[in-house]
This record gives C-alpha cells, sequence and structure tokens, in this order.
C-alpha cells in the first residue's frame, strides 16, 4: 500500500496512504523515513517522523511498512550501541560517517555472525512458544533461545548457526529463527508477575543500607542540574548484581555519551571478569538527535530488557532522563494540537509513564523460569522543584525516591542523596534479606537511622548556642553523624570505593559505631569530652 504525503508541520506529516492502522510503521518520502501513524481521520492519517525530515515536501510517497514499529531480539544485542529506533550506530557511522543521515536503514544484528547451537528438542517435539529450543554461547551468558511460534517439529539444526539460518522448522513449515520482531509498545508475554523478592546489590552504601532496592523493582532519582543523577547511575551501571544493564541515554548530552561509551569499553565486571560491555546495552538518544525518537527510544530499550528478563535474567534499565523524554511527548503533542495539561504536558503523561513503569517486575517467564526487570529512572526537574508533573507521575508508581539535594552537591557530598527525604517500600524486605546471612545488619542500620535523625534535630539548636553549648552526650552524637556523613555515605565513583559490596558496608558501619560506643562509655565513667577523644586517639590502632 502507498499514499502520498499531502501536509507536513515539523515532525508531523499528514497522508491519504489506505488502510493504515493506529501504530503502523510507515515509511515517508523518497528518502523513506521512518515514521509511525498517530492518528486516524477520515481519508487522512497523521505521521509522527522520527528522523529529520527537512525537505520532505507535499506529493512525495509513502508507503506501510506492514505492521507496527519494531525491534528484532536475539543473539548479539549484548555489547551493542543502538539509536532510539534500534539503528546500531557503530554501522551507521561505518556508512555514512559521523552525523546521522536520515532514511539510513541496517539490521540492528550482525546478520552474518555465527552462533554455535546446542539443541534441547529434537524432531517430533510438540513445542509452545516461549519454551527453550536449545541454547548458545553470548559473552558471559548460557543464551536460551526461545521458541517464537507452537507447532511440532519436523527438523532441528545444531552446530554453527548465522540469524539468517533456521533453527527449526515445524511441520505446517515454519521457520523458526535466531531473532524475531516484536512491536515495541507491546509487553512481552509472561505467565504471571510475582512480588519482588531479592534485595538489588547496588555497592552504594547509602542505597544498600537505608533505601534498598528489590530486583523487579523501580527507583526514581530526582534531582536539580549538577547534583550527578548520571554519574550515580553509571556506577550503579558499573556494579549492579544483575546479568544485563540496558542503559538509555534519553536526551543526554553527546560527549556524556561517549565519554560512558569510552569507560565502559575499558572497564572489567567485577562479577565476571569480563569487558563491561559485555552486559551491557546502550541505547542512544542524544540531545541533537530527532526529538521524537526520543519519544520511542525508552520503549525501545524496555522491550530488549524483557527479552534478555524472559530468558531467565535478571535486567536493570537505567533511563537518563524521563524528562526529557516527556518534554519530547510535550513538543509531539503541541504539533498535534493536542490540548495541554499541567505545564503544557499532555493529559495522557500520567497514564503513558504508567504503562511504562508497570513493565518492570519479576515475572514467571513462559518457560517456567523466573526473570526479574528493574528500573531505576533518572528525572531532571526544573528548578529542582519535585511537584513538577513528571516527578509527581513517577512517584505514584515507583516503590523507591532517592532524592538528590542541591545543598549536599554544593558541599561536594556525592551521592547526594538527602537521607531525610528518600525512601523505599522494599526497605524491610530486602534489609531482612542482607540479615539473614549478617544478623548485624538491621541493628546496625537502624543505629545509624536513628543518629542521623538525632543530628538533624540538633541541628537548629548547634546554629544558636554552638557545638561549644551542647551537652557532651549530643557533641559525641554530632560528631559520629559527621563521621557517618563524610565516611560511609560519601562515596567518590572514580577510586576504588566506588564499589562496597555488603560485607565491606557493614563493617566499615561498625567500625564507627564501636568508636561512638567506646567514648560514651568514657563518658558514662565521668571523663570530659575533650578526655575522652583523647584517650580514644591514644587508644586508636596505627
Amino acid at each position: 500500500m502507498s499514499g502520498k504525503v499531502i501536509s507536513v508541520s515539523g515532525a508531523t506529516v499528514g497522508s491519504d496512504c489506505p488502510a493504515l492502522h493506529l501504530g503502523d510503521r510507515v515509511l515517508v518520502g523518497e528518502a523513506r523515513l521512518t515514521g509511525e501513524v498517530v492518528r486516524l481521520e477520515k481519508g487522512r492519517a497523521v505521521i509522527q517522523v522520527f528522523e529529520d525530515n527537512r525537505g520532505l515536501g507535499v506529493g512525495e510517497p509513502v508507503r506501510a511498512g506492514g505492521g507496527p514499529l519494531t525491534v528484532q531480539l536475539g543473539p548479539g544485542l549484548l555489547g551493542g550501541v543502538f539509536d532510539g529506533l534500534q539503528r546500531p550506530l557503530a554501522e551507521l557511522r561505518r556508512s555514512g560517517g559521523d552525523f546521522l543521515r536520515a532514511g539510513q536503514e541496517l539490521a540492528p544484528l550482525d546478520r552474518a555472525r555465527s552462533w554455535e547451537f546446542q539443541p534441547a528438542r529434537t524432531s517430533g517435539d510438540r513445542i509452545e512458544v516461549g519454551e527453550v529450543l536449545g541454547t548458545l554461547r553470548e559473552g558471559h551468558l548460557d543464551h536460551p533461545l526461545l521458541a517464537a511460534a507452537a507447532g511440532v517439529l519436523a527438523r532441528v539444526a545444531a552446530g554453527a548457526l548465522t540469524l539468517a539460518d533456521p533453527v527449526a522448522t515445524l511441520a505446517d513449515g515454519r521457520r523458526l529463527e535466531l531473532c524475531h520482531p516484536w512491536p515495541v509498545r507491546l509487553p512481552r508475554p509472561i505467565r504471571r508477575k510475582r512480588a519482588p523478592t531479592q534485595p538489588l546489590i547496588t555497592g552504594q552504601r547509602v542505597l544498600d543500607l537505608l533505601f534498598p532496592l528489590l530486583k523487579g523493582g523501580v527507583a526514581i532519582i530526582p534531582g536539580g542540574f549538577g547534583t550527578g543523577k548520571t554519574v550515580l547511575e553509571q556506577s550503579i551501571a558499573k556494579f549492579a548484581d544483575v546479568d544485563v544493564v540496558v542503559y538509555v541515554g534519553c536526551g543526554e548530552r553527546g560527549n556524556e555519551m561517549a565519554g560512558l561509551l569510552d569507560e565502559f569499553a575499558t572497564l572489567e565486571d567485577p562479577r565476571s571478569g569480563h569487558p563491561l560491555m559485555e552486559r551491557t546495552i546502550v541505547v542512544a538518544n542524544t540531545s541533537n538527535m530527532p526529538v521524537a525518537a526520543r519519544e520511542s527510544s525508552i520503549f525501545t530499550a524496555v522491550s530488549m530488557a524483557e527479552y534478555y528478563r524472559d530468558l531467565g535474567f535478571d535486567v536493570l534499565l537505567l533511563a537518563d532522563s524521563l524528562s526529557r523524554w516527556a518534554e519530547a511527548l510535550r513538543e509531539i503533542s503541541a504539533s498535534f494540537e493536542e490540548m495541554p495539561g499541567e505545564d503544557g504536558y499532555p493529559t495522557y503523561l500520567a497514564s503513558r509513564l504508567a504503562g511504562f513503569i508497570e513493565r518492570a517486575g519479576e515475572v514467571e517467564t513462559l518457560a517456567g523460569g523466573c526473570g526479574s526487570l528493574s528500573m531505576i529512572l533518572a528525572v531532571s526537574p526544573p528548578g529542582a522543584d519535585f511537584s513538577e508533573p513528571v516527578t509527581q507521575a513517577c512517584l505514584r508508581v515507583a516503590g523507591a525516591f532517592y532524592l538528590l539535594d542541591t545543598r549536599l552537591a554544593h558541599r561536594r557530598h556525592f551521592p547526594a542523596i538527602n537521607w531525610t527525604q528518600s525512601y523505599s517500600h522494599y526497605a524491610d524486605q530486602a534489609a531482612a534479606c542482607l540479615a539473614a546471612g549478617q544478623p548485624e545488619w538491621l541493628p546496625a542500620r537502624a543505629r545509624c537511622r536513628e543518629l542521623l535523625q538525632n543530628e538533624e534535630a540538633l541541628r537548629e539548636v548547634v546554629e544558636v548556642v554552638g557545638m561549644e553549648g551542647l551537652q557532651d552526650r549530643d557533641r559525641l552524637l554530632m560528631r559520629t553523624a559527621e563521621q557517618l556523613r563524610l565516611q560511609f555515605l560519601c562515596q567518590n565513583s572514580y577510586t576504588e570505593d566506588a564499589y562496597s559490596a555488603p560485607l565491606a558496608t557493614l563493617a566499615r558501619l561498625t567500625t564507627i559505631l564501636a568508636g561512638h560506643d567506646r567514648i560514651a562509655a568514657r563518658l558514662a565513667a565521668g571523663r570530659s569530652y575533650r578526655e575522652a577523644l583523647k584517650e580514644e586517639a591514644c587508644d586508636a590502632p596505627l
């Protein structure tokens, strides 16, 4: 089916192409620009074009793409760097230079690459959708291959295969291949969702101790400019206790994405000893790329994340940032002349965000295994105003809230997570799991929270009377709280302290608390505050 362009308004194109459906992919103009049908009117389809459409004119052809906007799912995604339409950026650079050109169409996966396939089923077996056909090795993972269609197996291949070779043939003649397409806006099927149970270790002491996240949970990180959202997300991407990381640079500056790619290419995964990029998928839709593709980038990323979840892996999706995605949604909505909501965002902002975030969770897969998809999503509220619509929409569906404080960032306290206003609904369950192997975890966590809360209550008194006006036990509390802030809650992302395992976290905390108890015992024995500190310094190990 084909038609022609009848109107152009920015990234919005009107067409008379017949028999289109909402959400269909179309190719617009002589340059074959990728677009998506977003509205249907009588005799007219409104198309959102994902590429730079400068030079597009009325009368140019519009061709139906044969279905919705899809991603290709299969082995070879790990280590890849894609744009918001899943085009491989490295291949685009080799074929067209350093700058994206409109209308470039390249296969997301290398179809000439060979994979050693070991079948788990034989001819004559009945197989259902989502069941395991066999396995192959992808990086550090044993990659199960799932059946994309049901039927009786007439033939099953083995050995070296490329993406162009059939893995199996069904009795009715249909072929099962190593990869298959999937609509980006359609959640992948599962048997059922399960309640998250296992903690996700990030290596950040303030998170793992005070505000832990469960595998399958969702956390948001709102913060103003310069508070360290990007550095925190990249640190979590390096050290998180997961099998696969999907990192989305949604509207990020190009130099930040270039720095991430350079660093990840040289770093070693501490869990497997392999290069960090081997477990990472990067979706880079930088601020100089077409804004319409930014809206689709998070759906492209979550579809790839769900694929590895369905294979039984623990997956972490990091997006930086949802505010820039929402700005793209606002710009697209304005071009459609839709009724604006709060702050100019479309009225469906909250439901669109909720539909995306609800794709996280721990699930029972169609193959009967268990996989999880966790999300940590950065938000950049203008002027650090956390009452703005994007932050509030995320808060309604997120289980953890990591507020980045501008005042802490100005004091060079990183990660700048405000420990009085942040929270995690997963905290009790995650802490109980960690306490199962470390009985001291819960009492140490409770004492840390108590000391920090008491310090917050004493700050106003200190501003009035000064430290010398406090009683000795209060001066000790302020001293210990300062140690907790500077030696425990602070972490330098560019040193060996960037990652702290739970055992190391507990050891550092108990050392600070033990020092507090020794000085408190000396005060109770009648020593003055200065005498107690002097004795503690003399008794401290060299």
